[in-house]
């Protein structure tokens, strides 16, 4: 599903809400906009902060409560948001807690020649994303989410990932580090990476790879940081030259 977020877009809009029907007199669900496998919600910082904390219950634990009854919502089930990245008029910073359940944060930038020239040989005639071809099923991203699962991952890669997470916490260009919800985000995505590998087992480059997209959406620097032009991504940088990765050994 998607879901255009605009001022006047409820919470019912997103979670559903519930109507008596006039023939049975009976409650009944109508389901909202996260009913279902992959949820765009498009624009997400033009709606009240009301309504963007309707997806709280439903990104952490996959079901929603409406009318103090819970229901699960199918699975797998995703969240891809966009922002307005440019300009504060008519739009509405996300909390952190709403930021925080997001597992990366990425910013596509504009296609290259080649990708813009195919972009407008598909549109030429009319672009339909109905024509789409699907390349993967429900079960086949279940049982790749179950071996992910399996991947193995050494108690050094562990320290290590808890060591550059307090390294966001101590640092003086940093006001708010990542948060232990960042820290299991950073461990599941090297797992992953590690799987896009054809690797069963994590590396501490895995962790480099995935590292700064899980983080830099968790971290806000401090004021001194912002007036001397310091980065996100000047810090992220420090931090993985003060942290000293594991050495691993493979056969």
């Amino acid at each position: 599903n998607r879901i255009q977020f605009t001022p006047d877009v409820l919470p019912s809009d997103v979670v559903g809400y519930t109507m008596l029907s006039k023939e049975t007199q009976e409650e009944i669900y109508k389901p909202g906009a996260v009913m279902c496998n992959l949820l765009l919600a498009d624009e997400i910082n033009r709606t009240s902060s009301k309504t963007q904390s309707a997806l709280l219950e439903v990104m952490e634990e996959g079901k929603v409560t409406v009318d103090k009854v819970t229901r699960k919502v199918p699975e797998p089930f995703v969240v891809i948001a966009t922002q307005n990245p440019k300009g504060s008029v008519g739009t509405q910073m996300l909390p952190d807690s709403q930021l925080d359940r997001f597992m990366v944060c990425l910013s596509l930038g504009y296609p290259d020649s080649r990708s813009e020239v195919d972009m407008l040989r598909r549109h030429n005639g009319g672009g339909n994303v109905n024509k789409l071809d699907k390349i993967i099923s429900l079960q086949q991203l279940h049982q790749m989410q179950e071996e992910i699962e399996q991947i193995y991952m050494h108690d050094a890669l562990y320290e290590y990932i808890v060591n550059l997470v307090q390294r966001t916490r101590e640092s003086l260009d940093i006001d708010q580090g990542v948060s232990p919800r960042g820290t299991i985000a950073i461990m599941r995505m090297a797992k992953a990476a590690a799987y896009c590998f054809n690797r069963t087992y994590v590396v501490p480059d895995d962790v480099k790879f995935v590292f700064a997209d899980v983080v830099k959406h968790r971290i806000f620097l401090s004021s001194q940081a912002r007036l001397q032009g310091i980065s996100k991504v000047d810090v992220i940088e420090n931090i993985f030259r003060q942290t000293r990765a594991p050495r691993m050994v493979t056969k």
